[in-house]
């Protein structure tokens, strides 16, 4: 079995750590990073907005913003590599985060990925617009964690009143 791990700062450990836990025996593990194209764009967007098109002595931000977010994302994979502790495979992707994570998830055996809308109660809103995507349309079986605690069941809303 394959198993796709999507990694997203600040909930990536606890992926990690469910596919050492649910998948311990996948023949391959992949650690998948995507960056969305939307910071690096902001910036190059900002920067010919203000300064104008075709000044070549400029420093575009957008460009620098990129390798930024290169070299974090490379280190997130590096430390989400070393928690894993065994062999893997690390994908780095850009786009829609999305899409990207469903294409990566074809012919797996498993996708992990954390819940990342309201974690301060159980329900359909602890899930951003993002995973919800990729909930709905996983081409594989998908492992949906929480990246802490869980809330407790009374964060279920009472049933609606009947009339």
């Amino acid at each position: 079995m394959r198993a796709v791990v999507w990694l997203v700062e600040g909930t990536w450990p606890a992926c990690v750590d469910a596919v050492r836990v649910h998948a311990p025996h996948a023949r391959e593990v992949v650690l998948l990073h995507v960056s969305g194209p939307e910071v690096p764009g902001v910036a190059h967007g900002a920067f010919a907005g203000l300064m104008g098109r075709g000044r070549a002595w400029e420093t575009d931000p957008g460009d620098r913003v990129e390798a930024l977010g290169d070299g974090s994302a490379a280190e997130l994979l590096d430390a989400a590599a070393e928690r894993l502790g065994r062999p893997c495979v690390r994908e780095e992707r850009a786009g829609r985060p999305e899409r990207e994570v469903v294409a990566a998830a074809e012919g797996a055996g498993l996708l992990v990925l954390a819940r990342d809308g309201d974690r301060s109660r159980l329900g359909p809103h602890s899930l951003g617009p993002a995973a919800r995507f990729v909930v709905d349309h996983a081409p594989c079986p998908v492992l949906l964690v929480w990246p802490g605690q869980a809330p407790g069941l009374g964060t279920i809303p009472p049933p609606p009143h009947h009339r």
